[in-house]
């Protein structure tokens, strides 16, 4: 059994420990509101940008001539993984879901015998997959020094993987990352950028006269399409993680109280028990007078 000095000593560690992941909550519940903001602010133009886009690539995607980013090269051998992750811990399973999900599918890609390359994006997801799949690593994205993502860090990551395509460095591409939900709701999510896909439907209620042509709009677009789709992403991841780590620094935090009711508790009987036997020492002692 701990002695007196021992138990007092870890109450108090626990207690300094609580203080930190109170305030970590507290600043991940400020910065989780802009966050949430920013990433719900951007969903709609992104819905309607996905609509019009998929109008226009449905009326030209049957076309030889159609863009190379939707039509593609004509294979699937090489696939770039581009994986979103935090560059800070402490925020539950969001790092290691998003990583789990992109291990899985490279792995299933591998068994296929395809050709797999993998661009990160924060820190944390390059820790979590160099140990198996660091052969495979392409690049990295730091932006460890960035405090607010904006619509240029993602049109950088955008221009890094065109140009990787125009290269001829790979024929399919996919994004991953975390859709906000709520605070205790995250959905790692894969997501295919090249060729374009547009999840959503074609507004068929309005009809539209194209001025150049439809083929003309989509070359000047799709580039745009990519990284909208990846600003996306991480306004997404930076609503995500937020909200990972509100909720893992409250289960801290309180885990932290209990296990100090308990140390308080083992505290306070060990503290009478050596009362009790100083006491039965004395008494044993008079009697013995």
């Amino acid at each position: 059994m701990p002695n007196l000095k021992d138990l007092k000593n870890r109450i108090e560690s626990v207690k300094s420990t609580r203080k930190i992941t109170k305030a970590m909550q507290m600043v991940a519940s400020a910065k989780l509101r802009r966050a949430q903001e920013a990433a719900q602010a951007g969903r709609p133009y992104a819905k309607r940008f996905n609509s019009v886009m998929a109008g226009l690539a449905a009326s030209v995607g049957g076309n030889e001539g159609g863009p190379k980013l939707l039509t593609g090269t004509g294979s699937d051998k090489t696939h770039l993984l581009v994986v979103m992750t935090a560059e800070r811990g402490l925020c539950g399973g969001f790092n290691s879901n998003i990583s789990k999900l992109a291990r899985q599918s490279a792995q299933a890609l591998l068994a296929e015998g395809k050709t797999v390359k993998i661009l990160t994006v924060g820190k944390k997801g390059r820790d979590a997959l160099r140990r198996d799949l660091g052969d495979h690593f392409i690049g990295h994205v730091d932006l460890s020094d960035v405090k607010n993502v904006g619509y240029d860090n993602a049109s950088a990551i955008a221009q890094d993987v065109l140009s990787r395509f125009d290269a001829g460095e790979f024929d399919v591409a996919k994004i991953f990352f975390s859709e906000f939900g709520s605070v205790v709701s995250q959905v790692p999510t894969e997501l295919q950028v090249i060729p374009a896909k547009f999840e959503g439907e074609a507004d068929e209620s309005a009809f539209y006269d194209y001025e150049p042509s439809e083929e003309a709009i989509l070359t000047d677009l799709l580039p745009r399409g990519v990284a909208t789709q990846i600003f996306t992403a991480l306004l997404e991841n930076g609503a995500s993680e937020q909200g990972a780590r509100m909720s893992a620094m409250d289960n801290a935090t309180r885990n932290a109280g209990e296990m100090i009711d308990k140390l308080t508790i083992e505290f306070n009987r060990s503290r009478q028990a050596v009362i009790t036997n100083e006491l039965i020492e004395i008494i044993s002692g008079a009697e013995a007078l």
